[in-house]
Formats: structure tokens, sequence, C-alpha cells
């Protein structure tokens, strides 16, 4: 899930206005764009690229490995079934307020051909200094520098804080993983750290949650087991209980998805939660220097 200048990138959805927008983006930033879908223009180009009727016909065309969707809810489903079915390894789904039923249907294709969904909802997925898919600024140096942080949000607008914060604090990202808002995503944040823990180019995680579901809890088991510092913000803290706050995803079922819930987990995992995200750098700093005291430590008793 984590992006590279080799995948190409096929946008769906490219003529519309926000499509042809962050695609021209994409491509000034070095994202391998390879060509568009719209049925009523195929056979067109846009953007310097080709435009075809459907993914199925892209993927016999040249073929693609990351779709990219700019498409309204309603058609939401046929558009990622296409991508799937023609054998897209990663779909990035941009659209929110999809009906339930055709998220359930769009999860279920994805599993039976083995492709990832990174959304519903999501702001997308950035490799600073490499390529982005979606909609995250990662063409404004002061947001996403070349590092070694690994970021994790559910919510764009969160994430682009905290990649801010990290570089005010003097370190770049890795990756960062947009997972989304929707209650019903196909990519969790603990699958998000799966892939940044067995990342070689990640030395250190950002996670940003917020309250609602049991994402960040599940996460915790993962974050226990490994050796790489794990910084936290969680949002939500000062939300009035019983109120459904921002993403669709942020409702609070019993004991667990309370922002106290979520905190104590990650703590008695061995990450760090601040209390608020422009306090993270420091945290990540004292972590990393604790981490390089113990592999040093580990080195002379070897």
């Amino acid at each position: 899930m984590i992006v590279r200048k080799s995948d190409r990138v096929l946008v769906q959805g490219i003529t519309g206005k926000q499509g042809t927008f962050w695609t021209e983006q994409m491509q000034a930033y070095g994202t391998t764009v390879v060509g568009g879908v719209n049925p009523k223009k195929a056979g067109q180009s846009h953007c310097g690229v080709p435009i075809f009727a459907t993914a199925k016909e892209a993927m016999a065309n040249g073929g693609f490995d990351v779709s990219v969707m700019f498409i309204p809810p309603a058609a939401a489903k046929a558009a990622a079934i296409d991508a799937i079915e023609a054998g897209a390894k990663t779909v990035v789904c941009l659209t929110e307020h999809i009906p339930s039923h055709d998220v359930m249907e769009m999860h279920a294709a994805a599993a039976e051909h083995g492709t990832r969904i990174i959304g519903p909802n999501t702001a997308g997925i950035v490799t600073p200094g490499e390529g982005f898919v979606g909609i995250m600024p990662a063409f404004n140096p002061r947001i996403f520098q070349p590092g070694r942080v690994g970021v994790i949000s559910r919510s764009g607008s969160l994430g682009t804080l905290v990649c801010l914060n990290l570089v005010r604090g003097g370190h770049g990202q890795s990756a960062f993983l947009g997972i989304g808002g929707d209650p019903m995503i196909g990519t969790t944040t603990k699958d998000a750290l799966a892939a940044l823990i067995d990342d070689p180019g990640t030395d250190a995680i950002a996670l940003v949650g917020e309250i609602g579901g049991s994402m960040e809890e599940e996460a915790a088991e993962l974050v226990a087991k490994t050796d790489k510092p794990v910084v936290s913000f969680i949002a939500g803290r000062a939300s009035p209980p019983g109120k459904k706050m921002g993403h669709a995803g942020a409702i609070v079922t019993g004991d667990r998805g309370s922002y106290a819930s979520k905190r104590g987990a990650l703590e008695r995992a061995g990450a760090v939660v601040v209390d608020v995200p422009g306090d993270l750098p420091a945290a990540l700093d004292a972590l990393m220097t604790e981490a390089a005291k113990r592999s040093g430590a580990q080195r002379l008793a070897d």
C-alpha cells in the first residue's frame, strides 16, 4: 500500500474538475499516471494520457497497478468493481457517502480478487520524493519531506497537520497512509501499521487516530510487538458523550471506541500518546533517542 514511483496509476473520473486538477498535480510530482477512465470520452486523451471506456480496457492496453477514484457515490461501486475485476493491485477510493450495501459489495469483490482497497473516504497515500495518489498536498515542502517516519491517519486534514508538525520538528516522512474515515474501510489502522513495520525505509511511526470504532485498540497489538518507536495523537478527547463527531466512523460503541480506551490500549502497548499534535515531534525525538541507546547497548553486549 506504499506507493512507489514505478507504480502505474489509472485515474477513474479523470476528465472532471477534481480529476483533472489532481491528475496534473500527481503528474507534476512524479506519479506515473498511465491513463484515465470516462466511457463518454473513450479514445480521446486528457492530461497527456489516453482515456478508456473501462478499467478492463485500460488493463488490456498497457496495464496499471493502482486505480484512484474521482467518482460520485452512486457510481462508485461499479467503478471500484471494474478496477478490481480488471486486476488492480490497489484501489484508492476517495469517494464518501457511498451507500453501505455498495461498500460491502466492493469489499467482497476486493477479497475475491486479492485487491487492496484504501478507503472509502480516504485523502490518499503519499511517498515523499516518489509520488502520491489522491488529494494530499504532497507538493508542499512545508508539509511533506522525504524522511524516515511513517504516518497513518484516518483523517486527511489531521494527517496534513501532523505531517506539517513533523517537518517543522525536523522529521520527514517515509510514507503517509490515509486510510479513510468511514465505518467500513478496506485498509485498517492495523493493516497500515503492519506495512510500516515491515518497511525498511521507516524507522518510527506516527499514528493519528480518533474516537469511534476499535481500530486503534486492535493496532495496539502490533505496537506491543515492534521495536520501532510509535507516537500517537487521538482526536476527540473533549467530545461530548453520546455525540457523533466528524467522520461517519467516529461513533463510540460500548467500552471500546472511546478516547480513554484508545489511549489506554496504545500506552499499555508502549506507544507515547500526546495531548496535541504539536507535541508529536518532541515525543518522537525522545523515543528515537531511547531506541538508539538500547541499540548501542545491545551492540556492546554482543
